[in-house]
């Protein structure tokens, strides 16, 4: 498929080399603000730009066909790739009442996606990060048409 400015690889791969690296910069820390939304926003229109698609057509799809996640799935997963790289930090709700010595609890926000997390540490899946950040990966672009 032509695009403006050449083929959707090469526009993929300007959007991973100069808009990805500033939307993942620090998301953990503005990913659940309300300015979120309009970073959504601007994503999706270029997304749309990307597939050439018109601009009322849905997103969902086309985030899965590039293997972008949106938003709000790309701050869970620099959550829990964060989370993951600092385990040592962090404790398990079960674990919150028994000791909090300069240690920070796990909140629920995100228990679905975190268990999955939880049981890769657990079962020692996690054999490198990049295969740990591929399957967390996968397993929320798989979830993109779920919600």
């Amino acid at each position: 498929m032509e695009n403006v400015g050449g083929s959707t690889l090469d526009v993929l791969n300007t959007y991973f080399s100069y808009v990805h690296p500033i939307i993942s910069y620090g998301i953990i820390f503005w990913g659940n603000s309300s300015h979120s939304e309009e970073i959504f926003k601007i994503r999706k229109r270029i997304i749309r730009i990307i597939m050439n698609s018109s601009k009322n057509s849905s997103c969902q799809q086309l985030f899965k066909e590039l293997n972008i996640l949106p938003i709000q799935y790309q701050y869970i997963f620099s959550i829990l790739l964060f989370v993951t790289k600092n385990k040592d930090h962090f404790l398990f709700n079960s674990q919150v009442h028994k000791s909090i010595q300069g240690k920070l609890p796990i909140y629920s926000y995100l228990q679905q996606t975190w268990q999955y997390t939880k049981r890769v540490l657990i079962t020692q899946e996690l054999r490198s990060k990049t295969i740990y950040q591929q399957r967390l990966k996968i397993y929320l672009v798989i979830r993109i048409n779920s919600n």
